[in-house]
This record gives C-alpha cells, sequence and structure tokens, in this order.
C-alpha cells in the first residue's frame, strides 16, 4: 500500500492529517490523487464512505497558488450539509497550502455570502442553485476557475440540477480541469463527461458490497401497525450510542420523531422542512451525543460523515440500490464494525430482492423479538374468542322438538306419524 509522502502529499498538510488521526491512504485516494495532481480529467466511480472527500481536496488544493486572490478551485455538491462537510475539511487544510475557503449554499443569508466573496477566497464549495444565483447577481466570476469537482454527481442529476451543472462548467476557464466523482455512472453522467472533459481517465473502487463489509446487515419482518414498538424494541436491546432512522417522507419522519420523544428517547429530525440554521443545530448535537437518535429522510445518506454511528435503521425500505448502500454506509465508517437493520412487510419483498441482487448478496433475516409474543397473544384471543362464539351459540340455538337433536335427524324436528303436526302441514 502507498503512504501520503509516496503520493506525494506536503509535510503541513500530512501533519494535519496525523493529527485528525489518518496515517494511511484509502483505495480512492492513492488511484486518484496522482491523476488529478497531474492535471488531467477523471471520472471517479467510488461508494460511500471511501476517502473520496481528500482524495479531490489534496490535488486540488496542492495545484492551486497561494498568493493570487481570485476564485481558483469550485467543489459543487448537491446538498448543503455535504458542502458544509467538505468546507470544514478544506477549511482544516487550508493552513498548509496558505488558501482561504468559502462556503455558499441556500438557506443561508446570501447578503452577508455577498461579503464574504468580496474578500476573494480561492477555493469555493457550493450547491448548484446557490452558485447560480451570484452569479446572476454578478458577485461570483468563474472564468479565472480552472478546476472543479462534481462531487456525488449522480445525486445532482438526480435531483434535477443537470442544467444548473451545464451553466457552471460553461462559465469556467476554458483550460480547466474537471474531476467528477460519483457512487454510479448513468449514461446522463457519461453524456456530461464527453461534452466538457478532455480524454478523462476512468477510476473504478470496488462497488458498495465491499464497503459494506464490515457492516452487520439485517432484515425484519414487520407491518405497519407493528413497526414503531419493534423499533423502540431495537432501541432498548441494542443500546446505540448513535443510531439513525430512516423515513421515506418529510410526514413519516415528523411523526416517528413526535412518537419517539413521547416515549422518552432523545431524538431530534433532520429533513428539507428545516431552515439551514436548525439544520445545523440539530446535526451538531447529534455530532456531540447530545441526541442518541436521528430520524431523517434521504437527505443524510449521501457524503455526510458522523463519527459513532452505532446503528443504522431502514424504518421505510429504500427505493434504490443505492439508496441502500448510502444509508447503510452512515455506519461501520473508517473501518469500524456497525449494524444496518432494515424493517420490511409483506409486500416489499420483491423490492428487497431488487436491493440484495444489487449488493450482490443475501441480507439475513431477523425474527423480531416482539413477534413470538405478539403471535401467541393473537391465537390465544382468537381461541377465546372461538370458545365465546361456541358458548353463545348454544344459549340462542334451541331445537324445535326431541326430535331435532337426534344424530342424522333431517326433519328439522317435524314428526311425519304425529296427529297433531303431520308432515307437510303448518
Amino acid at each position: 500500500m502507498a503512504s501520503f509522502t509516496e503520493l506525494p502529499v506536503r509535510e503541513e498538510a500530512l501533519e494535519i492529517l496525523r493529527r485528525n488521526g489518518i496515517t494511511e491512504p484509502t483505495p480512492v485516494q492513492q488511484a486518484a490523487i496522482p491523476v488529478a495532481r497531474a492535471g488531467r480529467d477523471a471520472v471517479v466511480q467510488a461508494p460511500t464512505g471511501t476517502g473520496k472527500t481528500l482524495a479531490f481536496l489534496l490535488p486540488l488544493m496542492e495545484r492551486m497558488k497561494p498568493g493570487v486572490d481570485v476564485v481558483q478551485g469550485l467543489v459543487v455538491t448537491p446538498t448543503r450539509e455535504l458542502a458544509q462537510q467538505i468546507a470544514r475539511v478544506a477549511k482544516e487544510l487550508a493552513p498548509a497550502f496558505d488558501l482561504t475557503v468559502l462556503a455558499i449554499y441556500g438557506g443561508d443569508d446570501i447578503e452577508r455570502q455577498k461579503e464574504k466573496l468580496g474578500r476573494h477566497p480561492q477555493l469555493i464549495v457550493g450547491t448548484p442553485g446557490r452558485l447560480l444565483d451570484h452569479m446572476r447577481h454578478h458577485t461570483l466570476r468563474l472564468e479565472t476557475a480552472s478546476r472543479i469537482v462534481l462531487d456525488e454527481a449522480d445525486e445532482m442529476l438526480k435531483l434535477g440540477f443537470l442544467e444548473d451543472v451545464t451553466a457552471i462548467l460553461e462559465a469556467l476557464a476554458k483550460d480547466r480541469q474537471i474531476l467528477l466523482f460519483s457512487a454510479t455512472i448513468p449514461d446522463r453522467i457519461r453524456a456530461l463527461a464527453r461534452r466538457f472533459m478532455t480524454r478523462p481517465e476512468e477510476i473504478r473502487i470496488e462497488s458498495g458490497q465491499a464497503a459494506l463489509a464490515v457492516i452487520r446487515q439485517t432484515v425484519i419482518n414487520t407491518t405497519e401497525e407493528t413497526k414503531l414498538d419493534q423499533l423502540c424494541e431495537l432501541i432498548n436491546t441494542r443500546q446505540p450510542y448513535l443510531m439513525m432512522v430512516f423515513a421515506a417522507t418529510r410526514q413519516r419522519v415528523r411523526a416517528l420523531t413526535l412518537a419517539l420523544a413521547k416515549r422518552g428517547y432523545l431524538v431530534d429530525e433532520l429533513s428539507g422542512d428545516l431552515t439551514q440554521a436548525q439544520r445545523a443545530l440539530v446535526l451538531r448535537r447529534f455530532r456531540q451525543a447530545e441526541l442518541q437518535i436521528l430520524v431523517t429522510t434521504d437527505i443524510a445518506a449521501r457524503g455526510l460523515d458522523i463519527e459513532g454511528v452505532t446503528q443504522v435503521v431502514n424504518y421505510d425500505l429504500p427505493r434504490t440500490t443505492e439508496d441502500y448502500v448510502h444509508r447503510v454506509g452512515r455506519t461501520g465508517r473508517a473501518g469500524h464494525d456497525g449494524e444496518a437493520i432494515t424493517f420490511v412487510t409483506a409486500r416489499q419483498y420483491d423490492q428487497l430482492r431488487r436491493i440484495e441482487a444489487g449488493i450482490q448478496r443475501r441480507i439475513e433475516k431477523q425474527q423480531s423479538p416482539r413477534r413470538p409474543r405478539k403471535e401467541k397473544a393473537r391465537e390465544v384471543a382468537l381461541a377465546k374468542a372461538r370458545r365465546e362464539h361456541r358458548t353463545e351459540a348454544k344459549k340462542t340455538t334451541r331445537p324445535l322438538s326431541k326430535y331435532a337433536n337426534r344424530k342424522g335427524a333431517g326433519h328439522k324436528g317435524r314428526n311425519p306419524r304425529s296427529r297433531r303436526n303431520p308432515a307437510g302441514k303448518k
């Protein structure tokens, strides 16, 4: 395995990495840093949690000029949280390269961002929409930017940012270097690469199943009615340090958060309904373990690196394999053990099979600890109801005569030999 000194990375940056406990490069860093440092375009396909941030920040910042106070580099991400996270890493590395870094994203005060842009940062990390806002207001000019990174490119296109990304690429310097990082490479990304990149080198790191190898994955059979009780049972038995619970919609996130809070758990929500300040506060409290449980939509599944997440729960089954890999990748970070638990209802097993085919492994099935007790209680209740029904039927059903009690009697109490009630008379 190559070391950071062999890649090479300057000593000042290495010292910062060592202080953060990073001593050996990951496979994606070994493959991407030399290519990016040489100034070549690259399309890098790598799963979540493999160290992509350093794979593009180190060579990007290495090639920038500290004494030139114009925008030289740009990192574009699909979400505010990912932009904040990358900017935080970049600002920590910035002193080693004598550079200034600015994060630009929606939900933050645009006037304050304009003021900071006036101080001429050299590296900008931002989301497509807010970057375009500043370009339209002429507070951001990108013709001096010759290096750009598109991080989580597949997610950006999925969220409808293709036109925005295209406009940003067209505004860059003509001799630009483009680094494209993505978990998957769909046709639209290949078309984007053909249009804007010059003979890009393709780098592919092993797909998601390798990154999930250290994560214990299980499936629990459930119903919508019992999900909440089963989740609480998991929390009580597992005693997680930090747990992330993924739900399908903002409404589901809100309802589940309130339900868990009523039961006394330290829980909060993260969704697109919150303001940027609220989202930042929730993430900070979760990172500092002031919260035990974070209920969220897929907004937190991409790129967020939170240490100490011991369990991930798919309260609602993800729609695609990529979403499953990104959710599960929030635990088991940096080689630590993790656990991912997925609730599946009877109607969702076809969807689960598609996910298993995508990650090329069968997920262990686990019987919920509550399910046997509930089934036994249900059987007891049904047996009791049947006994009560039989008892009630005996009370209300009375034979017409003593003949009706004879085994096999088909005359329903009518005696054809009776003078008083011969057959056929009423």
